[in-house]
């Protein structure tokens, strides 16, 4: 049976809309009737080759790692206590470590040097069907709002930004008298700010971006504050800093663009003991003041994607109707033209391909 399939063919090429057959179900996998795949500016990096080294592909290939969709087929191995079934609402849990080494003993099976990495190894979910190990799906059927579109962005976009806010409030960095910054409001950071609000422990939240439209979108998620970093000095933001909180220094941000400019501002505004948490992937080096770091005892997290058990827990949140969710639906004919708008920043929520 044929199936449609936005496909690389080579980097820095765009997505050809290709008609290859659905792909054979393994013996522990589940064949998956994709419903919707939400679309990451790392979808864009994909193609302009940023992960070239790190993470090469085979063309053609088949990109797209924010999946939700329906079980139509079970692999004859797959156990009955996986309590799986055909027609089950699934999303799938995108990391899929080797099972052996430490970081996959210890459930962080994204860290997992010979894992893989769903739309970046494995073929994704820009295609009306996909395969996947029945252990890395799991069921959203009794979800309140199961609306697929809302789901898929929560595997990355709402996965990512709450393993970073984690880290920040189990480093002791949130609470009552202290502020946190979630900087670049986009797809991530627009789910950041909430749970600033919901793991902060009584912080002030700001938001920082770069347009209006997208403050925006922090305020109603949640920000107190918010403030426009485009064309501004440390010492502007700082001031306006000092106008919103009465302090010019913060103590804990979460850094959504990871762009030169975001980590430069970031390191200028933490407070002493204050903690970066870098989620975001726009640059290529980390660049902070070595004295003001030192001195000053400040932290620098990397924090990437999300384990199973942050997946468990963001679901678990939705399914409480405490996440709001900002999607622009998007057809799988109209990719190519929304991952330049990703590219440009010109999409203010989560791009997500809606399949029929």
């Amino acid at each position: 049976m044929p199936m449609r399939a936005a496909r690389m063919h080579g980097y820095n090429q765009p997505l050809q809309l290709d008609e290859v057959p659905v792909p054979d179900v393994g013996r522990n996998q589940v064949l998956i009737k994709v419903a919707a795949t939400g679309m990451c500016r790392s979808d864009y990096q994909l193609l302009d080759g940023y992960f070239r080294d790190g993470l090469p592909v085979e063309f053609p290939f088949i990109p797209g790692h924010e999946v939700a969709g329906t079980i139509a087929e079970v692999g004859r191995d797959v156990p009955e206590s996986a309590a799986i079934s055909e027609g089950d609402l699934v999303v799938v849990d995108p990391n899929w470590g080797d099972g052996t080494c430490r970081q996959c003993h210890e459930g962080n099976q994204q860290l997992c040097t010979d894992g893989q990495l769903v739309g970046f190894g494995p073929n994704g979910g820009f295609a009306e069907y996909m395969v996947a190990p029945y252990d890395h799906v799991i069921s959203v059927a009794d979800q309140p709002d199961s609306q697929p579109e809302y789901l898929a962005p929560l595997t990355d976009a709402g996965l990512t930004p709450y393993r970073g806010m984690k880290k920040l409030r189990d480093a002791g960095k949130l609470g009552a008298g202290r502020t946190v910054v979630v900087n670049g409001i986009g797809g991530l950071g627009s789910y950041a700010v909430q749970y600033a609000r919901l793991l902060g422990g009584g912080a002030t939240v700001l938001g920082f971006a770069r347009s209006d439209e997208k403050l925006a979108v922090a305020r109603e998620h949640g920000a107190h504050h918010t403030v426009n970093v485009r064309d501004k000095t440390a010492e502007d933001v700082q001031n306006e800093l000092e106008d919103l909180t009465g302090r010019r220094t913060v103590d804990a941000v979460l850094d959504c663009a990871g762009s030169a400019d975001s980590l430069g501002l970031a390191a200028a505004i933490l407070a002493t003991e204050g903690a970066l948490s870098q989620v975001g992937l726009m640059g290529q080096r980390v660049e902070l003041p070595l004295f003001p770091f030192v001195s000053g005892e400040k932290t620098y997290y990397g924090s990437f994607w999300g384990n199973y058990n942050d997946l468990r827990e963001v679901l678990a949140l939705a399914s409480q109707g405490l996440i709001k969710h900002r999607v622009v639906p998007v057809k799988l004919e109209d990719i190519n033209e929304t991952l330049e708008a990703l590219g440009k920043g010109d999409i203010v929520g989560r791009a997500v391909v809606v399949f029929d």
